[in-house]
């Protein structure tokens, strides 16, 4: 035998010793952490299924929900969606309830539309952006349905600078104002959404008219 044939056995069989004596001090370990590796992957896999199928479920859910609705069975499309509302998962049942809100106003059940704008608004765990859009529809159906006072409870906290709703805000609370006689304040209103350059042109124009219509009932009273 050479002495390099001798000296790869003896390293073979130091590596063996050294391999035995590992596992035989850290063999049980090392089985129990595969073992947790193998539980919580086994674990993630199946909750990922778990969320993945309940969303699923409350999608199709809505959706048919949404389609009663279109057939004009309201009825039916309400209780489907007060169910999605208790029972619905992820952001359904959030949705669940401007959807019912938009069905109630349809049908003149405003102080039920209102309610449930309102409960998407006061929700902390909701995305703002949404709790906003609950807040404005509120303010939207409160300017037939309530007053003043009603909608600029919704509306004025969307008027700051920099709110993205804050020109259908200033629009909700101008509608309000003339609504009550308040003519100034309507003007007022109106005027801040012309004034604005990032006003879309929809609602820039919806405020010209406004204005130009207010201004004409003044000059006729007098």
């Amino acid at each position: 035998m050479s002495d390099d044939s001798f000296i790869r056995e003896v390293n073979e069989e130091l590596r063996q010793d050294q391999f035995k004596a590992l596992w035989k001090r850290f063999g049980t370990i090392a089985i129990i952490v595969a073992a947790v590796v193998i539980a919580g992957t086994a674990a993630f896999v199946g909750y990922e299924y778990w969320t993945t199928a309940r969303a699923n479920e409350s999608g199709d859910a809505f959706a048919r929900a949404l389609t009663l609705a279109d057939e004009g069975n309201t009825a039916e499309a309400l209780v489907a969606l007060e169910t999605l509302e208790t029972e619905g998962y992820g952001s359904y049942p959030l949705l669940a309830r401007m959807r019912s809100a938009a069905i109630l106003a349809d049908e003149g059940r405003a102080d039920e539309a209102v309610a449930k704008l309102d409960a998407v608004a006061a929700d902390s765990s909701a995305p703002q952006a949404l709790r906003d859009i609950a807040r404005l529809r509120a303010a939207y159906i409160l300017v037939d349905a309530g007053s003043y006072a009603d909608v600029a409870a919704r509306a004025e906290p969307l008027t700051a600078e920099g709110n993205a709703m804050r020109h259908s805000a200033r629009e909700a609370l101008g509608l309000a104002a003339w609504k009550e006689g308040n003519r100034e304040n309507a003007l007022a209103l109106f005027g801040e959404i012309m004034d604005d350059p990032q006003a879309p042109s929809g609602v820039r124009d919806r405020a010209r008219l406004m204005s130009e219509l207010i201004a004409g009932a003044g000059t006729a009273a007098n």
